[in-house]
């Protein structure tokens, strides 16, 4: 079976920069594929060749069959987008939105109340499909603006960010909308987030980017079983001065600072335990609180990119909304 999504030494540089280098990828048909990265690794850029809203410098991608370069009109066809940024208008009724997009993908005029009131069903607004989207919560925005990406029965989905800003509960909602999709209708999801939890309860394979390259690719439980130890999280009076003398004393170096909290990462999480715990106070540490816990995908992420996915130390656009409103081509 041909992949839905396939690229080959695809390259966007600018000058002498490149925000992707030489990326090689496939994605299946009806598959979750999960985009990590620090922001400026390069993922929105590869979205927004894969979208056509940026063309590639070298190499080539094919969505559903189509080069988005020589065929960039039938994969537009092909697919739907939800931006980072709010994209509804505001003035007009849901109902109204989601008929401007349908004209707009030239669905079919006798085709176009049936698939309104089934997408309407789908996100569940048939009972506020006719008021103002200023009335609408933020949850019951970006509901309907998936909805609208599905107007005209894409074969692929792209998702940037689809739960920034989101309370928890609404964004558990968001998240069955997206499984029930590729159940139901056998859509290829490609999802951006910052969210670890998202792409890991969502996912089916997980590429993390840096520096314009896919450093790891796999199964979110695969990624997580690579790093083959437990994680001890320490608080104590003095994070600091304890790791020092963990990685000095006891050779401990597989550690991280979270807020505070000081993470090491050891084989043997059981037997090591009672280990800190004497040791810190041979050396007059007060330690407030120990837990044991399998590593997690922020575990992952941290290994393979030796950073938060939150720094921002690069200049890349951020959102594929982002790169439109700006109206580079």
């Amino acid at each position: 079976m041909c992949p839905v999504i396939e690229t080959r030494q695809l390259t966007k540089a600018y000058g002498v920069f490149k925000a992707v280098d030489n990326l090689c990828v496939s994605v299946d048909r009806g598959e979750i594929f999960g985009l990590l990265g620090p922001n400026g690794a390069g993922k929105t850029t590869t979205v927004s060749m894969l979208c056509t809203i940026l063309k590639p410098s070298f190499g080539s991608a094919f969505v559903n069959g189509f080069d988005v370069v020589r065929e960039s009109g039938m994969v537009r066809k092909s697919i739907g987008i939800v931006f980072q940024d709010p994209s509804v208008d505001d003035r007009l009724t849901g109902r109204e939105n989601l008929l401007m997009h349908a004209n707009l993908y030239g669905v079919s005029v006798s085709l176009q109340r049936e698939r309104i009131a089934h997408v309407l069903k789908l996100v569940e607004l048939e009972d506020r499909a006719d008021d103002l989207l200023r009335t609408y919560s933020g949850g019951m925005r970006r509901r309907l603006e998936i909805g609208r990406g599905l107007i005209h029965q894409p074969k692929v989905l792209f998702l940037d960010e689809p739960t920034v800003g989101l309370d928890p509960q609404t964004r558990d909602h968001i998240w069955r909308y997206i499984k029930e999709l590729r159940e139901t209708h056998e859509i290829t999801v490609v999802l951006t987030t910052h969210y670890m939890d998202e792409a890991d309860r969502l996912s089916d394979r997980i590429a993390i980017m840096d520096h314009g390259r896919i450093v790891v690719l796999d199964s979110p439980q695969q990624l997580k079983q690579t790093l083959e130890g437990d994680v001890i999280a320490i608080k104590s009076n003095s994070s600091e001065c304890l790791g020092t003398l963990l990685a000095n004393s006891l050779g401990f170096t597989n550690q991280r600072f979270e807020t505070g909290i000081l993470e090491v990462t050891v084989a043997n999480g059981k037997a090591t335990m009672p280990r800190i715990v004497e040791f810190a106070n041979q050396n007059n540490i007060y330690i407030e609180s120990i837990i044991l816990r399998e590593p997690n995908l922020e575990d992952v992420f941290l290994h393979y990119t030796g950073g938060s996915i939150r720094e921002d130390n690069t200049k890349e656009l951020h959102g594929l909304s982002a790169i439109h409103r700006r109206g580079i081509r």
